[in-house]
């Protein structure tokens, strides 16, 4: 396979390069830090965003991304929730 952007350095603005499934907790936050999340199946979400002071909770639809840099998804979660980093 050819990669014509091999040679790219990688930045919070560039498109994803790994997708992976978020582990909902209360204290651990998620590693490797994405550049965004992409909902699998429809649910409330309470996350902190990487600069934030507190939580924030509201209701993702299927197939929704959120371009934030999530630290956390907490437990309280009821969507199914990827990483894109």
């Amino acid at each position: 396979m050819t990669d014509k952007f091999a040679n790219n350095i990688d930045a919070v603005f560039a498109p994803g390069r790994a997708m992976f499934p978020i582990v909902k907790s209360n204290t651990a936050p998620i590693d490797p830090l994405p550049k965004a999340i992409r909902c699998d199946v429809a649910g409330s979400v309470t996350l902190r965003a990487v600069d934030a002071a507190q939580d924030v909770t509201f209701t993702m639809q299927a197939g929704e991304t959120l371009s934030v840099r999530v630290e956390f998804v907490r437990m309280a979660t009821t969507a199914v929730l990827h990483g894109i980093a």
